[in-house]
């Protein structure tokens, strides 16, 4: 089965086919660093992750492009109000970005430019527009695109211009010669950053550095662009009106859109005290407990961000946990380092078929988790033979190959990354201290007691370690343990 993807220009699910033979470029729109990340940016960077992630799993050549916005009005105003430099401010939030995205787990793109490193190309785009017919300047000194000028302006999303300029709510400016015209340079107000350029002193608007930078990285027509929805308009219109006049190229092939993220059924708003940041989050829940709930629903749907979802996710990923310390206790340690997304060979299993056939549909990952859930299902069944029966050599085979499956779809997925033992003492947060050795001890003097069937004294050490947060957990290879979380 071929990969489909959900096309927003064409608002139909369409087979992916590259350009090039075995190669992919992804440009994704970025975040603008002015605040710490929220959860709606968790979203968007961990699908586009995922994407890039599942790509490379399938033998593509990949180049993704994510670019960060680091000269914009908000950066300004912030930096003023916190009396920092616009560059100094966009670095410290840049970093800061790094640093959460890094413990959800999310890899860096192939490349991961800045809007100020690329000024001279976006006044040499500029520069083609206007003598193209398609901007014009102002008195003022500031250059706008007409979007009159271009017909095919609205198709992205949608839209009708005529309706678009009867509804508008846009306040009609003497400079515009549409209502809907939008920025491409911004003539310089004093004390903002401020480049040369052939229209005086300025600064450009903030839609033109992703046609830029994907023109630089990628080329003027290139197969994927993706980001949130709510870039969909008036940003990623834009972005395709001014690049394709600019261009006289398609431009992106396919529009790739995540849905938007609420938090307990209520747009995120720092005015309503729920803006949740990673940061806020990761107090909280372990990242792969996050990833997995950004992961739950397909990417295209909205997500509710509840306490109660969440930790009902937390249980599922503590179950594949247990169910991982369990293999491994039973069959070894596996090295997860090998279990790589790019290592995905033809010989795959019925699990791991059905798997690809999910993620082949739209990146349904929630079909992907599903899956997951019932094979962990299927390996603690084999590991609980009926009767205490040993489990047959047979058995243990399949375990490994299961083991191998799953951890090889959590690689696409960028879960189970951890070791159980460090899994469950993270969670178990950093107040709890575990006594290895004694725990050990109890154990063996279990073990003894067991053996001369001293059932009383089985039990009250059983009742000393549920008292110390240990879960026992007998099998017929023998006793495990396992923290309380």
């Amino acid at each position: 089965m071929s990969l489909k993807l959900y096309n927003s220009a064409t608002r139909k699910k369409e087979v992916f086919r590259p350009m090039e033979d075995g190669k992919v470029g992804l440009y994704v729109c970025g975040v603008t660093v002015y605040d710490l990340c929220h959860i709606g940016h968790a979203r968007s960077t961990i699908v586009f992750d995922i994407l890039a992630r599942y790509f490379r799993s399938k033998g593509y050549e990949v180049t993704y492009v994510r670019n960060f916005t680091d000269i914009d009005d908000k950066i300004i105003q912030r930096a003023k109000l916190l009396d920092k430099e616009p560059k100094a401010l966009a670095r410290e939030f840049i970093d800061a970005f790094y640093e959460d995205m890094g413990r959800l787990g999310v890899l860096n793109a192939d490349a991961e430019p800045l809007a100020t490193d690329h000024i001279d190309g976006m006044i040499e785009m500029i520069k083609t527009l206007m003598d193209r017919g398609y901007a014009y300047k102002t008195e003022g000194g500031d250059v706008y695109f007409s979007v009159d000028s271009y017909e095919g302006y609205g198709a992205l999303s949608g839209r009708n211009l005529e309706d678009m300029r009867a509804g508008s709510r846009i306040a009609v400016d003497d400079k515009k010669r549409h209502p809907m015209d939008f920025v491409l340079w911004k003539s310089a107000k004093p004390g903002e950053p401020q480049w040369p350029s052939p229209w005086g002193l300025g600064r450009p608007g903030w839609h033109l550095e992703c046609s830029v930078m994907s023109n630089r990285y990628l080329g003027p027509t290139f197969d994927i662009h993706g980001g949130g929805r709510d870039l969909l308009f008036p940003h990623h219109e834009n972005e395709r009106a001014q690049s394709m006049c600019a261009n006289e190229g398609e431009f992106a092939r396919y529009w790739v859109h995540n849905g938007f993220v609420t938090v307990e059924s209520e747009k995120m708003s720092k005015s309503l005290g729920n803006f949740l940041t990673i940061r806020d989050a990761l107090e909280i829940y372990h990242p792969e407990v996050l990833r997995l709930f950004l992961l739950s629903k397909q990417y295209r749907s909205p997500l509710d961000f509840s306490k109660k979802d969440v930790e009902g996710l937390q249980t599922g990923l503590v179950r594949i946990y247990r169910t991982l310390q369990r293999l491994n206790d039973l069959l070894g340690s596996d090295d997860q380092g090998n279990a790589s997304a790019d290592s995905v060979s033809n010989d795959s299993d019925e699990f791991f078929e059905k798997f690809t056939e999910l993620m082949d549909d739209d990146l349904n990952t929630a079909g992907a988790l599903g899956l997951i859930f019932e094979k962990v299902r299927e390996m603690n069944r084999l590991m609980d033979p009926e009767n205490d029966k040993p489990i047959s050599r047979g058995t243990l085979t399949r375990l490994k190959e299961d083991r191998s499956q799953l951890l090889r779809a959590g690689a696409i997925l960028g879960l189970f990354q951890e070791d159980p033992a460090g899994f469950f003492e993270q969670l178990a947060g950093p107040s709890t201290t575990v006594d290895t050795e004694k725990i050990e001890a109890l154990l063996e003097k279990r073990s003894q007691a067991r053996t001369a069937k001293d059932w009383a004294a089985s039990d009250a050490i059983r009742d000393q370690l549920k008292e110390m947060g240990v879960v026992l957990e007998d099998s017929p290879q023998g006793t495990t343990w396992r923290l309380d979380v």
